[in-house]
């Protein structure tokens, strides 16, 4: 009888999470300015979120960007598992240079806010990153902590635009077509990565069971 061909590694499960509302959430552009903390609406936000997510069989390890709205969110998601959470530089929002800190009706009526949305992969903010540059960043952390975590499941706490360029990077979609996906706050998106490549499981969850989040 042929031998049968082992089953190959399990793919490590990344359940990427949007930190909660804050108070300028829909109004201002924050960027990386320090000390924006969660509203009480983003604080009963993550509460939820870590229900959902303490359902899951297993989690392995959390991770959250530096910034303090994202450990804010991941503060209960670590105390439902029982674990602490890992900073990790390469889920930070993106990097919105001179534009940090402005009203979003104002940076709507600037020129530059047609490229922003239909030909990203052009733009960079003035003084800040690129959106391919941001891309590669989120896409090289998770692939780093996928390597770290092989076959397991793990939570990542960041930002919209990060999160929308690596649900857009899996789908195998251009990132001039990120901007049509949809990342509300503290929505949960879910990949698995195999060796086969990524597989997207659900995008911008926002209530219901996380049980079933394995690929078929």
């Amino acid at each position: 009888m042929a031998k049968k061909t082992p089953p190959g590694p399990k793919p490590t499960l990344i359940i990427l999470v949007r930190h909660g509302q804050t108070p300028t959430t829909g109004k201002i552009l924050p960027g990386r300015a320090p000390g924006l903390h969660l509203a009480d609406a983003g604080r009963v936000q993550a509460e939820t979120a870590a229900s959902r997510i303490a359902a899951l069989p297993a989690v392995d390890a959390i991770y959250a960007s530096p910034l303090v709205r994202a450990r804010e969110t991941a503060a209960p998601i670590a105390r439902a598992l029982g674990r602490k959470v890992q900073i990790d530089k390469g889920l930070l929002e993106c990097d919105f240079g001179e534009w940090t800190g402005a009203e979003l009706k104002n940076l709507m009526k600037l020129p530059e806010w047609t490229t922003v949305q239909r030909s990203p992969s052009t733009f960079r903010f003035p003084g800040g990153e690129s959106f391919t540059e941001m891309q590669t960043r989120i896409v090289s952390a998770l692939d780093r902590i996928c390597h770290e975590h092989p076959g397991g499941v793990v939570v990542c706490v960041s930002h919209a635009d990060p999160i929308k360029a690596a649900v857009a990077h899996a789908m195998g979609t251009h990132i001039d077509l990120f901007q049509r996906i949809v990342i509300s706050t503290c929505s949960i998106s879910a990949v698995a990565y195999s060796v086969s490549g990524p597989i997207v499981l659900t995008v911008n969850s926002t209530g219901g069971s996380l049980s079933e989040l394995r690929p078929s």
